[in-house]
């Protein structure tokens, strides 16, 4: 993984082949990466019609071995990572004592133990987190900078994988992974992604970034394959109702607000967090979040006011014109009872109220392949 001293912002692997692409860049989560090539709203829709490749070299990736692993897993996570056999992935989160969120990641069970894929503003806080909960018996390896992530989104994504891998990729299904070659380069290949769109990340050794990169778009070519940059990454996860870190889950964020409920164990037993979470449960939400549509023309953003009969109730989380909708959508904080679908608000744009309808995400239908 290509770095840079001090303070500055790191660097992918594949830096120089954006900039060859055109790509506009910038500072991500303390990464320079391309935020569109040719513009992101035609990039949204390429994806949705056809398929993109994005590079997501800038997210994290711990191992986590040892005798006491899943034991620790268990206690550091909310989900029931016991479920899990090797090959298939699952969502979940890490939580703080008191209930907020530290991450949401992944964990994906291995032969020999678990992969952990880390959101790359937090990868370094993750790593730390879980290094001060490891205990005996317990190995914790950051390989984030020896480990390349490409993503492959859209309906045609397998058709072109398939041309460059014999894997069978129709036995992989949504939320599982395995081992094999992409054009003679050892992968990772899981069945996941960001978008809602059927599509794979490929995890892979750094220096062989560009040389995939590169191959992925000669074949892709004639699948009209292109490359796509974060701006319509957001807007597609958007679409999906997907949280962000840092938008709609954060360290004073409790997992019941924003509808994550069913990746927090009832069952397995303790965990850090679960008694802070129990307590929210017991008492009620106070907020939650919802999905909204305008009902008036507009474009929500990030941190505009959500009024209710003249009174601030809440604020955007995220927001922008959906490409595939053609209206405003967003996703907001708002006291319980008007989360609930068909309530109306106003959102406060450029200090003109917006008519906007409570909704429940997503706003497009998923497409991710589901297992049998």
């Amino acid at each position: 993984m290509t770095e840079t001293h001090g303070d500055e912002p790191k660097k992918t692997p594949l830096y120089d082949a954006h900039i060859r692409a055109g790509a506009r860049m910038i500072d991500f989560g303390g990464w320079i990466m391309p935020v569109y090539y040719r513009g992101i709203v035609e990039e949204h829709k390429k994806v949705r019609q056809d398929a993109g490749l994005f590079d997501l070299c800038h997210m994290g990736e711990v191992k986590v071995s040892g005798s006491r692993a899943l034991e620790f897993l268990q206690k550091i996570t909310t989900n029931d990572v016991s479920t899990l056999v090797v090959g298939q992935a699952q969502y979940t989160l890490l939580c703080y004592p008191d209930g907020g969120i530290v991450d949401d990641i992944l964990v994906c069970k291995t032969e020999d133990g678990y992969y952990l894929i880390l959101n790359a503003s937090n990868a370094a806080k993750d790593t730390e987190w879980l290094r001060s909960h490891a205990e005996d018996g317990v190995e914790i390896r950051d390989e984030s900078s020896e480990t390349a992530l490409l993503a492959i989104q859209g309906p045609d994504s397998a058709a072109f994988l398939a041309q460059l891998t014999e894997v069978d990729l129709d036995k992989i299904y949504y939320y599982q992974f395995t081992s094999g070659c992409v054009a003679d380069v050892d992968c990772l290949i899981s069945r996941t992604g960001y978008t809602g769109e059927d599509g794979f990340e490929l995890f892979f050794d750094h220096a062989h970034a560009e040389k995939l990169w590169d191959a992925l778009l000669c074949v892709g070519s004639k699948y009209g394959i292109e490359p796509i940059g974060l701006g319509a990454r957001d807007t597609l996860r958007l679409e999906m109702g997907y949280s962000l870190y840092g938008n709609e889950l954060d360290s004073k964020t409790n997992p019941l607000e924003v509808g994550l409920g069913w990746i927090v164990s009832k069952t397995k037993g303790d965990f850090v967090g679960k008694d802070s979470i129990e307590q929210v449960r017991k008492e009620g939400i106070s907020r939650r979040l919802t999905g909204f549509k305008l009902l008036e023309r507009g474009v929500p953003r990030t941190g505009f006011q959500i009024e209710k009969d003249g009174e601030v109730v809440g604020a955007v989380t995220s927001g922008s014109l959906s490409p595939t909708l053609g209206i405003g959508i967003g996703m907001c904080f708002v006291p319980s009872e008007l989360a609930k679908p068909g309530n109306q608000f106003h959102v406060v744009i450029r200090g003109k109220k917006i008519l906007a309808e409570s909704v429940r995400p997503p706003f497009v239908e998923a497409k991710a392949r589901k297992a049998k």
